[in-house]
């Protein structure tokens, strides 16, 4: 057989959760509702390449960030800072 060289590496369903810090079980429920990135099989196997893995997390829409609070005790909604 010929070398390896230059392939890039594949991830088992297992190192996939580790790399996303996820459960197994949640990218396990992210393939059977075919929502999570593109995997396939070989043999009785799934495997991952890691730039579908990247491209899929780059087409992911980003949560924008929670607004900032302040201070403690000095939210401007009203009824919410201090009373007084």
């Amino acid at each position: 057989m010929g070398t390896t060289e230059g392939l890039k590496p594949l991830l088992s369903t297992e190192e996939l959760a580790e790399y996303l810090d996820v459960p197994v079980a949640t990218v396990y429920a992210w393939r059977y509702h075919r929502k999570g990135p593109p995997g396939f099989r070989i043999g009785r196997y799934v495997r991952y390449r890691l730039s579908d893995v990247e491209d899929w997390l780059s087409s992911r829409p980003r949560e924008p960030s929670p607004p900032s609070m302040g201070p403690a005790g000095s939210d401007s909604r009203p009824g919410m800072g201090d009373a007084g």
